[in-house]
């Protein structure tokens, strides 16, 4: 069993930054392929970020060249950086363990993090 923990969600304006921070425990998780989804109210939910075998990471289109994933093995955390944020990016975060861009590809989620961005 993994527990994923997310944090570094918040309020933030048009053009800022945040830095989410997926704390995983119970597992190692340096061996996993690692992602990072969102869920804004009455959409389902989108994939946001993925890291792969080969040490690329894929992003979705729409945080492509703002959104940066990134991983600290020794401290079993995963990061989402967040640059040039837009109302749109408003959902709740979610870090998981598995791979692909379909959320049914993973299997152990976190609570999720709110993120809103004001106009």
């Amino acid at each position: 069993q993994v527990q994923l923990v997310e944090s570094g969600g918040g309020l933030a304006q048009t053009g800022g930054s945040l830095r989410l921070s997926c704390a995983a425990s119970g597992r190692d998780i340096s061996g996993y392929r690692m992602g990072w989804f969102r869920q804004a109210p009455g959409k389902e939910r989108e994939f946001v970020a993925k890291n792969s075998w080969s040490g690329v990471t894929y992003y979705a289109d729409s945080v492509k060249g703002r959104f940066t994933m990134s991983r600290d093995n020794a401290k079993n955390t995963v990061f989402l950086q967040m640059n040039s944020l837009k109302p749109e990016d408003t959902a709740v975060y979610y870090c998981a363990v598995g791979s692909g861009r379909m959320s049914d590809g993973y299997n152990y989620w976190g609570r999720g993090t709110q993120v809103t961005v004001s106009s």
